[in-house]
């Protein structure tokens, strides 16, 4: 079952963030994380916010074990997720813009 995951970064910067995103690419030879369905950040500088959907929560705590020693390396404190069955997804057809 897809699961929805939301986490609070009171302190997390951009800069921050994009050393964790560049450092989970290149542990996964830059493809997305298995399971991984959707990804946003957002907020201020310093008080970041991210909202995943993962295919399963098994997904999601196999991408744990690959995140975890990042951020703790990078003194990120993550908090506890919130995390939700989801009920439905829809996406529309053509895909948003990256911004990497």
């Amino acid at each position: 079952m897809p699961i929805a995951v939301y986490f609070h970064h009171p302190d997390l910067t951009l800069e921050t963030f994009d050393e964790v995103d560049r450092r989970v690419h290149e542990a996964t030879g830059g493809a997305e994380p298995g399971g991984l369905l959707h990804h946003s950040v957002y907020g201020t500088d310093g008080d970041l916010h991210t909202f995943e959907i993962w295919a399963s929560a098994g997904a999601f705590q196999a991408f744990g074990q690959l995140l975890m020693p990042i951020i703790t390396e990078l003194g990120v404190q993550s908090g506890q997720p919130v995390i939700m069955p989801l009920h439905r997804l829809t996406q529309a057809s053509a895909a948003a813009p990256s911004t990497r």
